[in-house]
């Protein structure tokens, strides 16, 4: 079932599925594994040229080289436009903790208040993904393998996917847009 808000077409798995990151299990798996890089929005398209200088200090050696050789974003196979990948592996602007855990060298810019980009809304919203149809982006929960332990934290935690994703969405859509979908989420067996 979908509920659809403004111009978006929202998942009912977004309030019915439980979901917590948990960074200590996965290792931020997630900026690895994939069939290709981070989508990218125009603008965000548009920080990463403007900004690239002010950001490259945040970046392995690895990625600046995958980055200078191939462009800072590409377009994939499904049209979209995403983030370069090092060896068709990891994205160029993930970096590595000393424990292995992968985080994002564009948040990590950001957090040193370098620059104004936090991290691509794609990155932020996972496991939410959106897709254009016509002139409505649909909203919904994309389910990996990667997760299973977020999943289990979330059960466990009782957290919905909405609720632990309450920031980006609020980024994405605006506080209006997620004050709709947290009513219709607490009253959704009162409306029919």
């Amino acid at each position: 079932m979908m509920i659809q808000i403004e111009k978006t077409l929202i998942s009912n798995d977004l309030i019915e599925k439980k979901f917590v990151c948990n960074l200590n299990a996965c290792k931020g798996i997630c900026c690895v594994e994939g069939d290709s890089g981070a989508p990218l929005e125009e603008k965000e398209r548009t920080f990463i040229d403007n900004e690239f200088e002010i950001i490259k200090p945040f970046l392995r050696k690895e990625g600046v080289k995958a980055i200078e050789e191939n462009g800072k974003y590409y377009i994939d196979s499904e049209h979209d436009y995403v983030t370069t990948l090092v060896n068709g592996k990891e994205c160029a602007y993930a970096v590595f903790e000393e424990n292995g855990t992968a985080s994002c060298g564009i948040e990590k810019a950001f957090i040193s208040g370098k620059s104004s980009l936090r991290k691509p809304i794609s990155c932020w919203l996972y496991p939410i993904r959106i897709k254009k149809i016509q002139n409505l982006c649909a909203v919904n929960y994309d389910v990996w393998d990667i997760c299973k332990k977020a999943v289990i934290n979330g059960e466990k935690l009782g957290v919905p996917v909405y609720k632990f994703l309450k920031e980006p969405l609020i980024k994405k859509f605006g506080e209006e847009w997620f004050k709709q979908l947290d009513y219709y989420a607490e009253n959704s067996d009162n409306i029919s």
